[in-house]
């Protein structure tokens, strides 16, 4: 098998199983080997170190998926890399409540480039770097046999492809084709995915335990002042109102809706009707966030809870701060038009802003607001969006519950 030696002191991050070797880091790569296929990894000295799938077009060189030198990497492998990843969401798998979920996440289930979703009888799938193409019939067919899908749906329609000098593609690889709209079921609610061109596989399934979280706060007065500054919520981003139907379950007052597409805005009507909220008082605006945001301050108009769920700011580290200006924007004009005593919910999914540089984010805000607020929860990715403690880059979305006084 073909080797990637490492420059000497570049091994420390593959010994404490990061499973990224990038361009920088590699000193040579020794015999015949064509890109997307597997390498071992050495360091300067020769002694093993992993072994991975190589890419020489890519910044990250070699995406590792082994760190054991005996394990061969083929069909026995990803089956048993497979039926791991499922194991671990045997929770979801079980619950009746529940058919939409994530089955397998890239490099946190050891399967780097690998994304799959289960919408109800169908399996969305992603292929997102070289590597795992190579391998798409082998996995293909064993997910046909493990799982038995009605069928089984790509989107590699996504720009990370173009880095691995791959097309975006998008089509049926198995069974049948799914309808424009799969119905599924999430924590009991119904929704309508657009699994062939929907945002990312059609539904945000990493918000479900955080959309679950919300209808705590939708019970009963929302602020903790006047009655009569009730329960009104302004949900922003809302994509296809999964944010809504729960506030709704909940027993949320008005509910207003904003989104820049309409496309998108149709379907979140169609989804609160599916849950039987199609005779409620909600408003859906078509408007860009920014700009309706400013138009309700200037109105002097105000909520009881906020929900801000933006799209991802930051694809690079040079648009880090460009993304914190427009964090800090939507959030400052959320606080000043909270009610007392009201709740923002508010989120990034730029996994290149942390945590603490998000929480920095929103310290500032509150201070231009003149707004105190108070942190009373911190939310993060749902459970079938699992962290691996040697990847810190798979911890990407990160959010708050704040009272803002």
């Amino acid at each position: 098998m073909a080797r990637v030696v490492l420059k000497r002191g570049r091994e420390k991050p593959i010994l404490n199983r990061h499973p990224w070797i990038f361009s920088g880091a590699i000193k040579r790569i020794e015999g015949e080997v064509a890109d997307g296929e597997v390498v071992v990894a050495t360091d300067y000295r020769g002694r093993f170190l992993a072994q991975g799938y190589l890419n020489r077009r890519s910044q990250i060189t070699v995406r590792l998926l082994t760190w054991d030198e005996s394990e061969v990497i083929g069909g026995d492998f990803w089956r048993r890399r497979l039926e791991r990843a499922f194991a671990g969401r045997r929770a979801l798998v079980d619950d009746p409540s529940t058919d939409a979920y994530r089955l397998v996440n890239a490099e946190s289930d050891l399967l780097p480039g690998l994304v799959l979703d289960r919408y109800g009888d169908y399996l969305v799938v992603q292929f997102l770097t070289l590597g795992i193409e190579r391998w798409k019939a082998e996995l293909v067919s064993l997910l046909a046999g493990l799982l038995k899908p009605r069928g089984i749906y790509e989107r590699s329609d996504v720009e990370v492809r173009k880095k691995e000098g791959l097309a975006q593609v998008s089509g049926l690889l198995h069974g049948e084709e799914p309808p424009n709209l799969v119905e599924v079921t999430e924590n009991g609610h119904r929704f309508l995915v657009d699994v062939k061109t929907g945002q990312k596989t059609g539904f945000y399934l990493d918000q479900r335990e955080n959309r679950q979280q919300l209808m705590r706060y939708c019970r009963g007065p929302l602020v903790l002042g006047p009655r009569d500054q009730g329960k009104e919520v302004l949900n922003c981003f809302a994509y296809s109102g999964a944010f809504a139907v729960y506030a709704a379950a909940a027993g949320a007052g008005r509910i207003t809706n904003v989104e820049s597409s309409a496309e998108a805005l149709e379907l979140a009507r169609r989804n609160m009707a599916l849950d039987g909220f199609a005779d409620r008082d909600d408003e859906y605006v078509e408007g860009d966030v920014f700009q309706v945001l400013r138009e309700y301050r200037d109105q002097g108009r105000t909520f009881g809870l906020i929900i801000l769920d933006p799209p991802k700011f930051a694809y690079s580290q040079h648009q880090v701060k460009s993304a914190c200006r427009g964090y800090k924007d939507i959030n400052l004009l959320a606080m000043q038009i909270i009610a007392p005593g009201g709740i923002l919910f508010t989120f990034s999914c730029s996994g290149l802003v942390s945590p603490d540089l998000f929480q920095k984010v929103l310290f500032g805000a509150s201070v231009d607001a003149g707004r105190d607020v108070q942190i009373i929860e911190r939310l993060s990715q749902a459970s079938d969006h699992p962290i691996l403690l040697t990847f810190p880059e798979s911890e990407y979305l990160k959010g708050f519950v704040c009272r803002v006084l």
